[in-house]
């Protein structure tokens, strides 16, 4: 059958989310001659408030939005027999447009463990330098202060973040640092930073700072709406890309197929759920998978949609929610002290910046003036509007006391993994100024109106691995089918367990503490001591800690089975590796078996990292765009 062919580019992205648009932005830049194309299956990102306004961000998780994809995997035994939902980024620029914005880096010895030519920390500290402004603090040597992402503190400063730090620094007997982003520091409380203009107030996203800035570029384009399936191939060199368009995007256009050819390269780019899938429609995986859904095979690369890992997040807060491998998360909400300023205000409908009755009603009723956040932000970038409600973290290690009180079932990959790397960080537990709705259970309306804070955590380097495929329905449709792997290793619950308990008292202690909503929390036993209820304060910072029997232990570990869920940090699907070890892609990004055909995105990194995956995608992008120019023989700026 032939499609209509509508063009022809020197390289054409299949996907256009964080990775794609810096690939794309830095060789436009470096060779403004070059014809690129991004195809993205969502929509454009340019100037819209819910990217660019960074309170807005937890709309993008709503039941109904269509700026990220849920994907739904199987049931799993090791999380009570619950399907996980995972959403990835879905409009131009992908997952830098549509999550926390929390500025983390990875150990620098994440990378050199990957063991792939080119790819040592030493070759990549110069190019995380290149893409980042710092603007916190001046003259510290692993930082960049010339690049195209701003990073800052954000435009209002939250004082639940000194509760979260003074009670950990006393309490929890751990030390302040004030950057512990140095690739290197862990294990002491600091402030987090974020991925916003210090002076803006706006997101710091690949979209506008790598595509938009160069609209005036007619060789750079970028198709929204256009999803992409599968790569076209003469012999086995890849030649183009066949696409339609996205029934979500444009749901009344023409669903027919179009062609359009590259001439000198295809980057898949659509992430650790898009490319191991544009990859198998293509012909390239696994016979098996191939076979079921009618697929000749056209490269037996059996490592494709393979190697998913993540990180495993436990969210429990002192606040009221909206509606809303890979790191593995859960919520748990927390009372807030009427005088503490959190985000539940702005959270709780965007109608309070429209009509200046309604603003000054909500701002007398929160204690914040919301009607004058908005005009603040316009005008010097400050106020809540550019604020994500987490402003402190720590990259968490057990000391022996606290690995003596954690489960057996984590000692040997304690011994066999962190032990001897003392950079490398167990779990972040953080303070949330704001209460954000778990996937795994439905919005809720029954909280009061009040303020929350919520006690974050998630474990960075979980045992467990999954995998992504397609796979086709009882009438022909193709669906996914995604094994997340969250919780198969014994070993990756016990942080979580240990994690609910420390940062419970942690909170405790915070001046802002009302007591717990005990909807959100395990379900203790009637009479346990860990029972939750409203408080009138904290309990003093040398209060006992809450002992817990085995029946408690049994509920925490229940919950977490039954509301854990991801951090957003998928990863592996295509992995950088040797093809006998089930790699998809070798060194300098090629797909093993065809030529003219690279992966440039989170998909590719073979192993864990300790770290929001924002900064390790942003590194693989600028990374790719050397990669490729070299290839090209262009020079790079």
């Amino acid at each position: 059958m032939s499609h209509p062919v509508l063009s022809e580019f020197d390289i054409v992205f299949a996907g256009g989310g964080t990775a794609a648009c810096v690939v794309a932005g830095r060789l436009a830049a470096y060779d403004p001659s070059l014809k690129i194309l991004i195809l993205e299956a969502g929509q454009h990102s340019l100037n819209k408030l819910i990217h660019v306004q960074p309170y807005q961000y937890p709309f993008n998780q709503a039941p109904t939005s269509t700026t990220v994809t849920f994907n739904i995997g199987n049931p799993s035994p090791a999380l009570n027999g619950r399907a996980p939902i995972v959403p990835c980024g879905r409009c131009v620029g992908g997952g830098s447009c549509v999550n926390f914005m929390v500025y983390t880096r990875a150990p620098a010895s994440d990378y050199d463990d990957w063991g792939v030519t080119g790819w040592e920390s030493k070759n990549l500290i110069p190019l995380m330098k290149k893409l980042e402004t710092y603007e916190v603090q001046p003259g510290l040597p692993t930082h960049g202060y010339d690049g195209p992402i701003k990073v800052s503190s954000g435009g209002y400063k939250l004082g639940i973040s000194d509760e979260f730090i003074q009670v950990g620094t006393t309490y929890h007997k751990r030390q302040y640092a004030d950057d512990t982003n140095d690739l290197e520091t862990c294990n002491t409380y600091s402030p987090w930073r974020k991925y916003m203009g210090g002076t803006t107030g706006r997101r710091s996203d690949a979209a506008h700072h790598y595509i938009y800035n160069q609209a005036h570029n007619p060789n750079l384009q970028v198709w929204d709406g256009k999803r992409v399936k599968r790569v076209i191939f003469e012999d086995k060199r890849a030649v183009g890309v066949e696409f339609i368009n996205d029934p979500v995007s444009c749901p009344d256009a023409d669903q027919s197929s179009s062609i359009v050819r590259a001439s000198k390269l295809v980057v898949v780019s659509g992430g650790a759920f898009g490319s191991p899938a544009i990859l198998e429609r293509s012909g390239i995986g696994a016979e098996e998978v191939l076979k079921r859904c009618g697929i000749e095979q056209l490269v037996d690369l059996p490592g494709v949609g393979e190697n998913y890992r993540g990180a495993l997040l436990s969210i429990y807060s002192k606040s009221f929610g909206l509606g809303g491998p890979d790191h593995n998360l859960v919520f748990a909400p927390y009372f807030a002290a009427n005088d503490a300023v959190t985000m539940d205000a702005l959270w709780r409908g965007e109608s309070i910046l429209q009509g200046k009755h309604i603003q000054a009603m909500i701002a007398v009723l929160y204690n914040y003036p919301n009607v004058e956040s908005l005009a603040e932000w316009n005008s010097s970038g400050k106020s809540l509007i550019a604020q994500n409600g987490l402003d402190s973290k720590i990259k968490w290690r057990p000391d022996d006391e606290e690995l003596k009180a954690m489960d057996s079932a984590f000692q040997s990959r304690w011994e066999e993994f962190f032990q001897d790397r003392p950079d490398k960080a167990v779990a972040i537990f953080a303070a949330f100024a704001g209460y954000v709705q778990p996937l795994s259970r439905p919005p809720s309306n029954s909280l009061p109106l009040r303020g929350y804070i919520s006690a974050g955590y998630y474990t960075l380097y979980p045992a467990s691995v999954g995998s992504v495929h397609i796979n086709v329905t009882e009438n022909g449709k193709e669906r996914i089918d995604f094994t997340s792997g969250f919780l198969d290793d014994p070993s990756d619950i016990v942080p979580l367990d240990f994690g609910y308990k420390k940062t419970r008292e942690i909170f405790r202690r915070m001046a802002s503490y009302r007591g717990e909503v005990a909807a959100g929390h395990p379900d203790f036993p009637e009479g346990s001591a860990a029972a939750c209820r409203e408080a009138s304060g904290p309990v003093d910072l040398n209060a006992p800690d809450i002992v817990y029997t085995a029946e408690d232990d049994e509920a925490i570990d229940r919950f977490h089975r039954e509301l854990l869920q991801t951090a957003w940090h998928s990863l592996g699907t295509c992995a950088m590796k040797p093809e006998a070890d089930q790699g998809v892609v070798d060194a300098r990004l090629n797909v093993y078996g065809v030529s003219n055909l690279k992966v440039a995105d989170m998909s590719i990194s073979p192993l864990n990292v300790g770290t929001n995956t924002y900064s390790t995608a942003l590194l693989i992008g600028e990374r790719a765009a050397m990669i490729i120019a070299e290839d090209l023989g262009i020079k790079c700026i």
